[in-house]
């Protein structure tokens, strides 16, 4: 078997549009493989430039034909598009369920068009912890667009928020009543919301109940716009793109967007210290004492949080 090459190599193979070195970049940051910290060090230092769309919602709104045509509106204007399409995980394998990318089978074809599945592996959020390293990578190979389609999302699985510049939460006609709608997570983190499947009854209201419930919920300088979509037929696309545009307008004319990067770097920050943090107390712990203090924990002689006390260190605030 070949060796694999080094990370530098597989970086400027990736940069040069070797997809098979950008695929092989994404795995070694992923399963954090020996080499994934040079990679992504060098990768982050030269990023900072991409636009990331997220697309969140609930299973079966229509996410992955959506981001079909965002794709084809995207290269009509010429740069080079990727897509991080985050599965279900085979409770089998692991793996992806790669249902995402039969839906956008139209563009696999297209050198200009990277797609790549990841497995959420039961992470919630609606994304998978290795999927800001992932983003880092594609953005550190040149692309300047980027769309990221959450796995079919709940309430509070709202991870998308953390990565993406812009985040368009889609929903269909008659999605839930007003009481559930108006609690849910994905109200407070859409820069902009689709109704999709506007071609079936009950669009009308959804969009009518959709504008009450974010008057009720306040914003600020940003209003976050309605837009109804048919993702089968194309149509509203133009207009989905359109308010895409105008949010990443705003953004960078009110400075709103070095607060996001600046948040989203942070996030990557505490992700990275939490990491290493598992990653030195799995290499440095005494089993034996873990082995009694769990025993412990077990029969009820001691609880979780004075175990863990014994085992790191008490805190300050201890």
């Amino acid at each position: 078997m070949a060796p694999t090459p080094d990370p530098a190599t597989m970086i400027a193979r990736a940069r040069a549009g070797d997809r098979r070195a950008l695929a092989k970049l994404i795995t070694l940051v992923e399963n954090r493989r020996a080499g994934h910290v040079a990679a992504l060090s060098q990768l982050y230092q030269d990023g900072g430039h991409a636009w990331t769309t997220g697309l969140t919602g609930a299973p079966g709104a229509g996410k992955s034909t959506l981001t079909d045509r965002l794709i084809g509106t995207l290269r009509s204007r010429g740069p080079e598009v990727a897509v991080l399409a985050v599965d279900p995980s085979s409770p089998f394998t692991g793996g992806a369920i790669l249902g995402d990318r039969v839906r956008m089978a139209d563009h696999i074809a297209d050198r200009g068009v990277y797609i790549r599945s990841m497995a959420s592996r039961g992470q919630l959020g609606g994304i998978s912890e290795a999927t800001p390293r992932a983003l880092v990578v594609i953005e550190g190979a040149g692309f300047g667009e980027i769309i990221l389609e959450t796995v079919g999302v709940g309430q509070a699985e709202i991870g998308v928020v953390g990565s993406a510049d812009t985040t368009v939460v889609v929903v269909t006609p008659g999605w839930g009543d007003s009481v559930q709608a108006a609690k849910a997570g994905l109200l407070e983190i859409g820069d902009l919301f689709v109704v999709n499947k506007a071609d079936r009854p009950g669009v009308n209201d959804t969009v009518r109940n959709l504008k009450q419930m974010l008057e009720l919920g306040g914003h600020g300088e940003w209003w976050p716009p309605v837009v109804p979509t048919v993702g089968t037929s194309g149509e509203g696309i133009d207009e989905l793109q359109k308010a895409i545009d105008d949010h990443r307008a705003y953004l960078e004319s009110s400075g709103a967007l070095a607060v996001r990067r600046r948040d989203h770097a942070t996030r990557l920050l505490n992700d990275a210290v939490e990491a290493e943090l598992r990653r030195k107390w799995a290499l440095a712990r005494d089993q034996s004492a873990w082995d009694g203090l769990e025993a412990d924990v077990v029969a009820r002689r001691l609880d979780p949080w004075t175990a863990a006390s014994h085992l790191v260190g008490p805190s300050a605030a201890q």
